[in-house]
């Protein structure tokens, strides 16, 4: 497992819309999210999930980055994205980023980042019986603005059994 579990706005969101947050302690332990993305899912305007990401923060497994974001050249993404992949990349093969945007996902891979998006933690989630139907989450997804692929959707259904 990695030793640092960092995430994006995006997987944070999307499981607060399946109920799903407090699936990541128990695959992770704890998350840690930079302040970029405090910023974006703490803003008091309407964002997801926000109760929930404040009594995470509350419980204390999801942890507040306070130390320095390393400062590495990347390609025009938002604060939170960016602040994400440079942490991840200055903590190499200990790092797992937790990201859905297909920008931001795109310049983690070819910076040698390992990823997970919100489908892959819906399916982990499955796999250890953290949640009864992956393919319930996902219509719960759909039913909301949340948009993940349905070939992804396919994939992970395949991978937990629920094909």
């Amino acid at each position: 497992m990695a030793r640092l579990v960092l995430s994006d706005a995006s997987p944070l969101i999307g499981l607060s819309i399946v109920e799903g947050l407090s699936w990541l302690p128990s695959l992770f332990g704890e998350v840690w999210v930079p302040a970029q993305v405090l910023d974006e899912v703490l803003s008091g305007q309407v964002v997801r999930g926000e109760a929930d990401i404040r009594r995470a923060l509350d419980q204390g497994w999801l942890r507040a980055w306070s130390q320095p974001v390393p400062q590495i050249e990347l390609p025009d993404l938002d604060e939170g994205e960016s602040a994400c992949i440079r942490i991840a990349v200055a903590h190499g093969k200990d790092a797992l980023l937790l990201i859905d945007e297909r920008a931001g996902r795109a310049v983690a891979t070819e910076l040698g980042v390992t990823l997970a998006g919100t489908a892959a933690l819906i399916g982990m989630a499955k796999a250890r019986g953290l949640v009864t139907s992956a393919r319930q989450a996902f219509e719960t997804l759909h039913g909301s603005d949340f948009r993940i692929s349905s070939q992804v959707i396919r994939t992970v259904l395949e991978r937990v059994g629920e094909n």
